[in-house]
């Protein structure tokens, strides 16, 4: 669907996250083909010499991301880039708009057929259509402000690993970043060290997630494991999981569990790693997709489980609790796939020894839930663990919401539809303290400057699928925003896909609880009250895990100043962004996806003109 606005033409979002705008999962389309890599024909071989040695010819080689249009359009942008060309001296080119002045109305609680009444009779401006170019050749490239070997792919030592830290308190972890100084990846992991032989010898393993590229996760798998069994669990239908599975096709060892998404636009957007081992048992809960893009240069989160050893023979089905129940808890959670290729793993965790968890699980599973169930799921699950757990403070009015994400639902007319009813009554909530403040909320989001420089340029806006006709509708929400910034971590240019949720001191030293999730900022993801708060309805699959500091012996966490190289340690943890937050200057603006930005070139010498 596309429609013309003073923008230009732009179309419909069909995001990853987006709330209550996405088609059924199934009905985004995704290509049947994916590639992630600059360098597509060393990718090519990659591919080919993985499905060689399964004995099976490979599927061509893909020419565009998979996933929703956002990371699509990113694809298009990147493979076949539109240059930047500086207008006339005294001139100003009106035909492609720079993002400024995006927000139509002026009016919050204007209603809908006001916004469509002005849309229509706003005048029409078609976006430029600079001549396209390629930008594949060294010359062709700008100077980049990274630096020369911005260009370089990984370098050879850039996968090399260590073990953690044995006396790693929090674990923990962000991804590695293809472009920065070798000092801001330390510490940090890339997803070939979360399958290295380093952390065991692999016998199994299960990959949940929302968006894959199958012969590029396959060759993330070391040599000596890649013909293990690999489960994927995912939500697409029809079409799309057709494609998945066409994907697969070179690979036997692949197989596939199609979670239930019964709720109308909803998605499975829960990223969790199974890994069985001839050693033990490990839970990676983290925030990327199985695609390069995700680990290449964007700033991303994971929590490792420590190696978890089997159980004696002939222990009772309560052996290896840990004091978070989080044994128990993810055992519910799997069990609330109702999905008969997810049993034996179920099994596999019971004979296992979870007892050294110290974090909580929180989940989101689609469904209505009324009575007792409401507490299981989405933010409500979170409100209660934050009740029964979290410690009271002193001046809580004055205790920051810092929230950070990087997909942005359709929240409603004015903030307390939703955002500053219950969700802020979630995010606020400190033991059985009766008090319900009205504390600062920060949110994190990155604005159109942040993803211009940043180390991927425009195409970075890709994997941010906040579309104008949400925004438009929420312009309440704009006043809540705060820039990404990352200097501290080093990784201000790698834009984020990691999503967290935290509670801060006045003076931001010490945090009353964090959580990292893969949940945005939505009510698909988190769960919304209805029928006067008797029953709350999930749309999508999530998962995250939540740290409170009585579950460390500790009465508060104290913030990690200078985190690198990057290890959760006792001395503090690591927030991955600079505190305080910086709130949006006037002439700043959040990202949208589907408008063009065509009046300053990126970091490579590019612009943003949606299709």
């Amino acid at each position: 669907m596309s429609q013309d606005s003073q923008h230009g033409k732009w179309s419909v979002s069909s995001s990853e996250d987006d709330d209550d705008e996405l088609p059924p999962s199934g009905t985004t389309s995704k290509p049947p083909q994916a590639t992630h890599s600059k360098n597509t024909s060393s990718s090519a071989s990659n591919t080919e010499s993985i499905a060689a040695s399964a004995g099976v010819k490979p599927e061509p080689e893909p020419s565009l991301a998979v996933g929703s249009e956002a990371r699509r359009q990113a694809a298009r942008n990147q493979s076949n880039p539109v240059k930047f060309e500086s207008p006339a001296a005294g001139k100003r080119k009106v035909e492609a708009s720079d993002g400024a002045g995006w927000a139509l109305s002026d009016s919050d609680d204007e209603d809908d057929d006001a916004e469509k009444k002005k849309m229509s009779n706003a005048p029409v401006r078609k976006p430029a259509s600079p001549k396209r170019k390629k930008a594949n050749v060294e010359k062709e490239r700008p100077p980049s402000p990274h630096g020369r070997l911005y260009y370089i792919d990984e370098p050879d030592d850039f996968f090399e690993s260590g073990v953690p830290r044995l006396d790693d308190t929090f674990r923990f972890y962000l991804n590695k970043v293809t472009g920065l100084d070798r000092k801001y990846n330390s510490g940090a992991l890339h997803i070939r060290d979360i399958l290295s032989p380093l952390f065991g010898t692999l016998k199994g393993s299960v990959q949940f997630n929302y968006c894959f590229d199958i012969a590029w996760m396959v060759e993330q798998y070391p040599a000596d494991f890649r013909d293990r069994p690999v489960l994927i669990v995912h939500g697409d239908k029809r079409e799309a999981k057709a494609r998945l599975v066409q994907q697969a096709q070179p690979f036997p060892h692949v197989r596939f569990c199609q979670a239930k998404l019964d709720i109308a636009f909803g998605t499975h957007h829960t990223k969790m790693m199974l890994l069985w081992y001839e050693e033990g048992f490990r839970v990676v809960i983290l925030t990327s997709n199985l695609i390069r893009a995700d680990w290449y240069q964007k700033t991303q989160g994971m929590w490792m489980s420590p190696l978890f050893p089997r159980l004696p023979q002939g222990s009772s089905d309560t052996s290896g609790e840990s004091p978070t129940f989080f044994k128990r808890d993810l055992l519910e959670y799997l069990a609330s796939y109702r999905a008969p290729e997810l049993e034996e793993w179920i099994q596999r965790i019971r004979e296992h020894d979870l007892s050294h968890t110290r974090v909580y699980l929180v989940g989101s599973i689609p469904g209505r839930y009324v009575g007792p169930d409401m507490e299981r799921w989405g933010h409500l699950r979170l409100r209660k663990l934050l009740y029964e757990h979290a410690r009271p403070v002193p001046g809580e009015d004055r205790w920051a919401v810092v929230g950070q994400f990087s997909s942005i639902g359709s929240m409603g007319a004015d903030k307390s539809k939703w955002l500053a009813g219950e969700f802020q009554r979630t995010l606020t909530t400190l033991g059985k303290s009766s008090l319900r403040p009205d504390p600062p909320v920060h949110l994190l989001y990155p604005s159109v400057e942040d993803v211009r420089t940043s180390l991927e340029g425009y195409p970075a806006g890709g994997s941010l699928p906040y579309s104008i006709q949400t925004a438009q509708k929420q312009l309440w929400l704009h006043s809540y925003f705060h820039r990404w910034q990352a200097d501290a971590t080093g990784r201000t240019h790698a834009m984020p896909h990691i999503k967290t949720y935290m509670r801060v001191s006045p003076d931001f030293t010490e945090l009353a609880w964090f959580l990292i999730t893969s949940a945005n900022l939505s009510k698909a993801a988190w769960g919304a009250l209805e029928k006067n708060n008797t029953q709350v309805m999930v749309r999508s699959y999530e998962l995250g895990v939540l740290y409170v500091p009585s579950a460390f012996d500790m009465k508060m966490f104290t913030v990690q100043k200078n985190p690198f190289p990057f290890s959760s340690s006792s001395s503090g943890f690591p927030v991955p962004f600079d505190l305080p937050p910086t709130c949006y200057s006037p002439k700043d603006q959040p990202w949208i996806w589907n408008i063009p930005y065509s009046q300053a070139p990126d970091t490579h010498g590019n612009v943003w003109v949606p299709s």
